[in-house]
């Protein structure tokens, strides 16, 4: 059962994650954002070359892009050794990781083929955005509220 909820959730998120990221990268022109909510909501094509949040983006350095690299694998292992601990009743915790690594698989796809993170979905009101982000971003945050819920709730 943990096999099929790692398979059936990790894997959608990563097709989603490149086939949407693939279609950006096409579609979208970097200076051209395509507006979709007036003054809250805009696709926008942005090469992420730091982490989360564009932390350190603005140093162009390949030391940081192996680290992250590097990082990702190591969360990625830890997560999955975690998953393998699971029982087979624990299904939100186990569909929290799976989203988990199905997201940092997403964006550690895109940061070994190019060295940055393609990121689009550009919330905002008026002129106060919050930072870009992509659908492997989400499948992240969303596992982690899941996993955050199981454990004030004790459905660990």
């Amino acid at each position: 059962m943990r096999l099929l909820t790692l398979v059936f959730v990790t894997l959608p998120v990563v097709i989603a994650d490149q086939v949407s990221k693939a279609w950006i990268a096409r579609a979208i022109s970097p200076f051209d954002p395509l507006e979709i909510i007036p003054d809250f909501f805009h696709i926008t094509f942005i090469r992420n070359r730091g982490g989360a949040f564009g932390f350190l983006s603005g140093i162009d350095h390949s030391f940081f892009q192996a680290g992250f690299i590097i990082a990702t694998v190591a969360a990625i292992g830890f997560i999955a050794v975690l998953y393998a601990k699971l029982h087979d009743r624990q299904r939100w915790p186990a569909t929290g990781m799976a989203l988990i690594i199905g997201g940092a698989i997403g964006n550690l796809i895109d940061r070994v083929r190019w060295g940055s993170v393609v990121d689009f979905i550009d919330l905002h009101i008026y002129s106060h955005h919050w930072p870009a982000f992509n659908v492997a971003d989400s499948a992240i945050t969303v596992g982690s509220v899941v996993l955050g819920i199981c454990i004030v709730f004790k459905k660990w």
